[in-house]
């Protein structure tokens, strides 16, 4: 029996809208071949060590609407998600009942503003913790912040290592935390 999804609106604590990018200058691959690479390969993108992607429902190298992922990561952080969109340049996660966060993940590959012979990759998290404990060691105690930035660092890297071209500069990491009492707190970070 396929589980639940588990919106941001069903979590707990601060919702945390997260960015990791890499721009990339004179890539061999455009945003189209390049999304399909990470597309038809998702664990090769993923640091092993840190973020084990097992495809449990649908075709390996044919990502589509409604495969599914459990993803093993260091610590107590495992989780499954499920895809909720998938187009040339783009695909969507939702986190599914029991991962760690409640919410959306999509990774998408553009043209970079201004730039014809640039490109950026993308990973964009819409998320709150499950539950209090969750939040409560993600927020406070940090291992699962630090393992998760870790993940994608390291996969934004990848694709701009697969594109063939050269990284501008190093993965930006930009995070807007939203509390409960409405306050928004802005802060970006390199990697």
């Amino acid at each position: 029996m396929p589980k639940s999804e588990q919106p941001a609106a069903q979590g707990s604590g601060p919702q945390l809208d997260r960015r990791y990018y890499i721009d990339v200058v004179r890539p061999l691959l455009g945003p189209v071949p390049l999304m399909a690479a990470v597309q038809a390969d998702l664990p090769r993108f993923s640091p092993s060590l840190l973020a084990d992607f097992e495809q449990t429902r649908g075709e390996a190298g044919a990502l589509k609407t409604g495969d599914e992922f459990h993803i093993k990561i260091l610590g107590p952080w495992n989780g499954s998600v499920r895809v909720t969109e998938v187009g040339a340049t783009f695909f969507e996660f939702v986190t599914l009942e029991g991962h760690p966060e409640a919410g959306r993940i999509r990774f998408e590959t553009h043209a970079l503003d201004g730039r014809p012979d640039a490109l950026r990759f993308e990973i964009h998290s819409v998320a709150r913790s499950r539950d209090g404990l969750v939040a409560f060691a993600y927020d406070t105690i940090g291992g699962g912040k630090l393992m998760q930035q870790a993940t994608w660092v390291d996969f934004c890297q990848r694709v701009a290592q697969a594109s063939g071209g050269q990284a501008l500069g190093p993965v930006t990491v930009e995070t807007t935390r939203h509390a409960n009492d409405g306050t928004a707190e802005y802060t970006v970070s390199h990697a």
